[in-house]
């Protein structure tokens, strides 16, 4: 099985507005891709609401939905699976957003239209609505990057990124284990030092209207600690993570 796109997206405790937004997402790649084998891989992280549910009873009515359930493993596991699971599908390109309803589905075309210009394209929240302490530490953590490997991300742990799956499958192989709390920080890291320009697209935000935010207040605090450290030992590794990055990749036609 191989196909050209499939979009990564995990999930908890989105019950008010999951099937909205799966019928957004799966509505995209049939009006943009009506011949071409895609999917949404949508990945419960053990939500403890009616979310798990929903998309199992929903699944029959979007053909493109592939559901993934699993125990609780914070956001970051889940897109790693995620991605693991659309490498495991042969998939040309993956594409990654999540399920809160804070993205809209035609900033996707922003990043397709350079799908062949590098293996890696993140966008860029310019106007932000979420909390004051995640602009903070997003702010912190800009910073730290920048301090610790010498290079710059507007949004590196943006969760709307494009990446060529070939790409994909060497980044995933040089992800330090266990999975770190942010993963798609080290995925743009390595991308960014190995040479690739990862363009930083401007996309708009959405307030965040339903769902859960999993992390407030001081665990905000305790988790930025806990990524700086992460980001901190990786530094070590950095160099033969990128080596195993820098051939080129061969460029879509």
């Amino acid at each position: 099985m191989s196909l050209l796109l499939s979009i990564v997206m995990p999930a908890y405790n989105e019950e008010e507005v999951i099937e909205v937004v799966v019928k957004q997402w799966t509505d995209l790649l049939a009006r943009q891709f009506p011949t071409d084998d895609t999917r949404l891989i949508v990945v419960n992280d053990g939500s403890r609401d009616k979310t798990g549910a929903i998309l199992d009873e929903i699944k029959p009515r979007y053909p493109k939905l592939m559901v993934v359930h699993q125990p609780n493993g914070g956001h970051g596991n889940a897109v790693v699976n995620g991605y693991r699971q659309a490498v495991v599908l042969d998939s040309e390109y993956v594409f990654q957003t999540d399920s809160d309803d804070q993205f809209i589905t035609d900033d996707f075309t922003k990043l397709w239209a350079v799908r062949d210009k590098s293996p890696f394209i993140l966008g860029y929240r310019e106007e932000r609505y979420d909390a004051f302490a995640r602009l903070v530490i997003t702010r912190i953590l800009r910073l730290s990057i920048a301090a610790i490997y010498g290079t710059y991300i507007m949004d590196s742990n943006i969760p709307f990124r494009l990446i060529r799956g070939s790409f994909l499958k060497k980044l995933l192989a040089q992800l330090p284990t266990p999975t770190p709390f942010a993963p798609n920080i080290f995925l743009a890291v390595m991308a960014k030092k190995a040479g690739f320009n990862t363009f930083d697209i401007p996309i708009t935000h959405k307030e965040r209207l339903t769902g859960t935010v999993s992390i407030l207040k001081w665990k905000l605090l305790k988790v930025c600690i806990q990524s700086f450290r992460e980001l901190a030992r990786f530094r070590l590794d950095l160099s033969s993570k990128v080596k195993a990055l820098r051939k080129p990749e061969a460029v879509a036609a």
